[in-house]
């Protein structure tokens, strides 16, 4: 709704009366006192003189200026006044068509009253007019050199229905509050639609000051039924009603942040003012030179410096506001200058310290040893060239993190660690965006910045467990560009926002299993494979480290406490039985805690503990001898297979039944290893000449296939020739060797084809008490990894067919 203070509306020409105007007419109509003149043209007494207007709708009762620009309707307007006729005001349909016709006019207006008529000095006729009555033409009359036409007048139905009189009541106190909502409204508006009595006079008044379309008043002004007309406006007002409401209050709203925003704006120059007068100015001023030295000396890049002095001036206008985007500033700044931009470890290559270092550190680990010092060599001939980046693959505790801090040691570098273990956010790789409230580098850069050197060694542990990729995005796909030789010169931090070099650094990767890691960050990294330890392997490792370290770590002395050699050989063998040392760890830390006891009661002052002492300590021994429980009944196989902890020995036992031939398979198998018993069993039927079978009896018999320790899953190849030899064993009645341990995957041919983990197997194997173990002929290639005193133990049957296996691992049929 737009209701002025001043009458105004848009006529042919919409412009509004001015006073100037007025005061200066040359030419002005008589006023209503005088004679009339005599008029020029005859019209009959229901004809009016018309005056078609554009965009303007007259209403009854209202008093509004007219510009007239167009000869006929200024010798129209002229008439009227000189005969003080009434004119009828009708709206075009068209508002650019100059001359209106008969079919450009609408049919409904309004008889209006001319109360003054005016010539201004630039020539301009301006008329005032007061809306009298609607009308409808009944005749347009011709042969006038102006509008005319033959009119019926409405006459407005006075009777009030109780639902007019509501509607009257109910449209005054809506109107009144549109009024007091509008931010300009003249006072004398809210008394004058007050004091209107005639529901048809408030319904006009309100019409003509509402702010609609011309085409909208004019439907309105043909509504001739008083309540229709009272409920249309009803349903506009309303809707206006709540604009008015919504524009004030975000207003309101909006004046109130521009208050706030002005009042904290007065508080924060008063508060430069008093820290100025305390002294405190200065020192914001100090810091900030402080903080510019340090720019200075921290050798960044150029583009980096550039970026770091424009955030800077960025401080300096905030000045010491406390607010939080300067605290935001403050911190960015502060991670920039505390970064090795430029800063190197500055170490010489030794390679004889280096390998003292590490045979120092670690016992064995030679293929690890040789890449590490193969690197230094090369860096110490090629300082310029690209740092290598590691993974050290292998089972758990078999000394891979702690190898990477030897390295930082052996190489002089400082050393940092990366957990990454559950990490399911991009951010924690690449950083967070400044925009957000406390955010962060990523881990990388943090890393960097506590490390204090741009030629560190960091530590990735645990890259295969690696959150998966999803809303927060995958942090895998952040480090392939971290991994990456030819990219990771230019890594960009996002919360840097600048590009840090990362080709100095020397990336050392951790994982148990390679399956997990994505292609493409594995092709990034060298792998190094770590085996598990032998026995005797692990008995040099807890005599010249795990003794010594769980002795101070329980407080006791080497006068106070020892172990026996035969003590740890038995704790090796019949208390821990994994690929690393760590359980080894914590059975020597159970055994000197025992100790630590004794010597802090008093009974002892002196702790020698021998193998004899252990089930005392310990417990009964956890682990037996599993050879022994391989004797005695045909259709039991032994096994090699490879976990993420290590190799481990597997039993297939096998089982007979009279059936229908069907085959039965048990202890969690997955689908390969199904495949693979299948396979073995139609491969025994196909050679059941060779192995002296009826196959009549064979089909009459159901085989059941199990293999222990059902709660743990099983899958793979590599049990075929074990499964072969278990079903040949049963059906033909020759019990298998119990020293033999075996591994390999078959064909329907019987061909024995190669599988992986050969050097985790045979270990196992040799952990396990075997004597003799029975491997593909295409793992030759395998042997040089297996350690000597493993293979010195050992006896190697290399198969190329399953038949070589059955005539090695199992016993001579007995004699009839």
């Amino acid at each position: 709704m737009n209701i002025k203070n001043t009458m105004q509306l848009s006529g042919e020409t919409p412009t509004p009366l001015r006073a100037e105007n007025a005061n200066a007419a040359s030419n002005t109509a008589p006023s209503s006192s005088a004679a009339p003149e005599k008029p020029r043209y005859e019209l009959p007494d229901d004809a009016i003189i018309l005056l078609p207007v554009r965009n303007m709708v007259l209403f009854p009762q209202m008093v509004l200026p007219l510009s007239l620009g167009r000869d006929w309707a200024i010798e129209a307007a002229q008439e009227a006044a000189r005969t003080q006729r009434p004119v009828g005001i009708l709206l075009q349909k068209d508002p650019q068509t100059e001359r209106p016709g008969e079919g450009d006019l609408h049919r409904v207006g309004t008889v209006a009253n001319i109360l003054r008529y005016v010539t201004a000095r630039d020539g301009g006729h301006h008329l005032v007019l007061q809306g009298e009555q609607r009308f409808r033409v009944i005749e347009f009359l011709k042969d006038l050199p102006f509008a005319a036409a033959r009119v019926e007048r409405i006459v407005e139905d006075d009777t009030r229905s109780t639902e007019i009189e509501a509607q009257f009541h109910a449209l005054k106190q809506r109107a009144v509050e549109a009024v007091q909502l509008l931010p300009d409204a003249a006072a004398e508006l809210v008394p004058t639609v007050q004091a209107i009595e005639s529901p048809g006079q408030l319904a006009d008044f309100v019409a003509g000051y509402l702010d609609i379309k011309p085409a909208e008043k004019q439907e309105y002004l043909e509504t001739f039924d008083l309540l229709k007309r009272l409920q249309k406006l009803q349903w506009l007002l309303a809707h206006r009603v709540e604009v008015l409401r919504l524009s004030r209050d975000i207003g309101q709203q909006t004046k109130e942040t521009m208050e706030k925003r002005q009042r904290e704006f007065m508080l924060r120059e008063q508060l430069k003012t008093i820290q100025k007068e305390l002294g405190d100015d200065e020192e914001g001023g100090a810091e900030l030179e402080e903080l510019e030295k340090a720019i200075a000396e921290a050798g960044m890049p150029e583009d980096v410096e550039k970026q770091a002095r424009k955030e800077l001036k960025r401080l300096r206008a905030m000045g010491n506001s406390g607010a939080g985007e300067s605290s935001m500033v403050r911190t960015y700044l502060d991670t920039l200058v505390e970064l090795p931009w430029s800063k190197l470890g500055g170490h010489d290559v030794d390679i004889a310290k280096a390998r003292a270092v590490l045979d120092e550190d670690h016992f064995g680990l030679d293929k690890i040893k040789r890449r590490i010092l193969e690197f230094l060599a090369v860096q110490k001939l090629n300082p310029q060239g690209r740092s290598p980046i590691l993974c050290f693959s292998g089972p758990p505790g078999v000394g891979k993190t702690s190898l990477g801090q030897s390295i930082a040691k052996a190489t002089g570098r400082a050393f940092a660690r990366v957990s990454l273990g559950g990490v399911h956010d991009e951010a924690e790789i690449r950083g967070h965006r400044r925009t957000y409230i406390g955010s962060l580098p990523g881990n990388i850069i943090q890393a960097l910045r506590k490390a204090g050197t741009r030629d560190a060694v960091i530590m990735l542990d645990e890259i295969d467990k690696l959150g998966a990729g999803g809303f927060h995005g995958d942090p895998s796909s952040a480090l392939l560009e971290v991994l990456d030789p030819e990219q990771n010169g230019t890594f960009r931090d996002n919360y840097l926002g600048v590009p840090f070099d990362l080709s100095k650094v020397m990336f050392i990767a951790t994982a148990n299993v390679l399956d997990t890691i994505p292609g493409p960050l594995r092709d990034r990294m060298e792998i190094i494979q770590l085996a598990g330890y032998t026995e005797a392997e692990k008995l040099q490792i807890a005599q010249r480290y795990l003794v010594e370290r769980q002795r101070k770590a329980n407080g006791l002395s080497a006068e106070q406490a020892s172990v026996s050699e035969a003590a740890l050989r038995e704790i090796i063998g019949h208390y821990t039985r994994e690929s690393g040392v760590r359980n080894l760890e914590r059975e020597i830390g159970t055994v000197f805690r025992a100790a630590a006891m004794k010597i802090a009661e008093g009974t002892a002052q002196k702790v020698e503990i021998d193998r004899d002492q252990l089930t005392g300590i310990l417990g009964a021994a956890h682990f037996e001898n599993e050879v022994a429980q391989r004797a005695g009944v045909p259709g039991v196989a032994t096994g090699l297979a490879w976990t993420p902890v290590g190799g481990d020995i597997l039993f297939i036992e096998a089982q007979r039944a009279p059936g229908r031939g069907h085959l039965t398979l048990t202890g969690q198998l997955g689908d390969v290893m199904k495949e693979s018993a299948q396979a073995a069993l139609t491969l025994v039927k196909s050679r059941h000449l060779e192995l002296g079978l009826d196959i009549e009896t064979l089909a009459r018999t159901d085989v059941h296939v199990h293999v222990p320790a059902g709660a743990t899953p099983k899958d793979g190849p590599s049990a075929g020739v074990a499964m072969f030899i278990a079903l040949a064993s049963l059906l033909t009645g020759r019990k298998v060797r119990a020293d033999v341990a075996m591994t390999g995957e078959i064909s329907l041919r019987g061909l024995v084809l190669p599988v992986g983990g050969i050097k985790e197997k045979v270990i196992a194997a040799h952990r396990a008490g075997i004597r003799t173990v029975m491997l593909p002929a295409r793992n030759r290639r395998d042997y040089d990894d297996i350690p000597q005193e493993v293979r010195e133990d050992l006896k190697f049957v290399w198969l190329e067919r399953v038949d070589e296996a059955a005539e090695v691992a199992m016993e001579a049929p007995l004699a009839a």
